[in-house]
């Protein structure tokens, strides 16, 4: 009898259960919180880098700079999300593929593809690279009827 009643006493053990369940179900949460702002971020930046370079490329006089300055719009667009450029990789397609993608209405789409690593991996043996998540955005615009209208033919 004696030994039942030693086995049955649970004083004090509640708060550490409180604290060991509680940690093992917060710790993940807080980590799953963190990942996906994470990815929303990337997906945020990619978005906007690329609306922005459709944007600047149909605006550009000759094609020459419309590269130029959609690269440095997703650049631009890419560093206000702290996300390194240079990992970027830019796509550019015109409608009017075998000629030049400046040509009144025609559509040039702009796209953008990133890797987001997830936070809190260690750069050991490249597993950034491993634990990352591929997102990828476009973005059209149409080229303006009345581009080119002003400059001599």
């Amino acid at each position: 009898m004696r030994l039942s009643r030693h086995w049955s006493r649970d004083d004090g053990s509640a708060s550490l259960e409180f604290i060991t369940v509680g940690m093992i179900l917060l710790v993940p949460l807080v980590y799953l919180v963190l990942a996906l702002s994470a990815v929303q971020s990337g997906a945020l930046a990619a978005e906007g880098a690329a609306r922005q370079a459709a944007r600047v490329f149909v605006l550009a006089p000759d094609e020459a700079a419309a590269r130029d300055r959609a690269e440095r719009a997703v650049a631009v667009g890419l560093d206000d999300y702290g996300i390194k450029a240079d990992t970027a990789q830019i796509g550019i397609a015109c409608s009017a593929a075998p000629l030049t993608c400046l040509t009144r209405q025609e559509s040039v789409t702009v796209t953008v593809r990133i890797r987001v690593a997830l936070p809190l991996v260690p750069d050991v043996l490249a597993l950034r690279n491993v634990a990352s998540i591929p997102l990828e955005a476009r973005a059209t615009q149409t080229v303006s009827r009345f581009w080119g209208a002003g400059a001599t033919e």
